[in-house]
């Protein structure tokens, strides 16, 4: 049986004893988040830039993303603009990437997919 979505995993939680993933180690699971949206910094950081019509849907998807957050209490940095939202995501725990960093940004993704802008035809 095949292991569910990335973004229907668990949020499970490291301890300080875990090392952060290696590229080698994320590498399926950044296959399973947006390759247009979510970029690894430096081997240590999730940055993901999502864009939107107008400051009204970014508000919004920033609160979304604000209430995955809380329940997971899993919190990223967040930064909101007209039509764009930047999120950077890490354990800070072992000041690295964790699987969970990767579950979140997917759980992202799937939320993003309400508000993404239509392609012009």
């Amino acid at each position: 049986m095949s292991e569910p979505a990335l973004a229907d995993q668990e949020c499970e939680a490291c301890t300080s004893e875990d090392e952060p993933l290696e590229p080698e180690a994320y590498a399926d699971y950044r296959a399973e988040i947006r390759d247009d949206v979510w970029r690894v910094v430096d081997d240590h950081h999730l940055e993901g830039i999502y864009t939107f019509e107008d400051f009204r849907d970014a508000l919004e998807f920033t609160y979304e993303v604000g209430e995955l957050a809380e329940e997971e209490w899993h919190h990223p940095d967040i930064g909101l603009e007209w039509g764009e939202v930047t999120i950077e995501l890490w354990t800070h725990k072992i000041d690295g990437l964790h699987k969970t960093d990767f579950v979140m940004a997917a759980r992202m993704d799937r939320i993003y997919e309400e508000y993404e802008p239509e392609e012009d035809a």
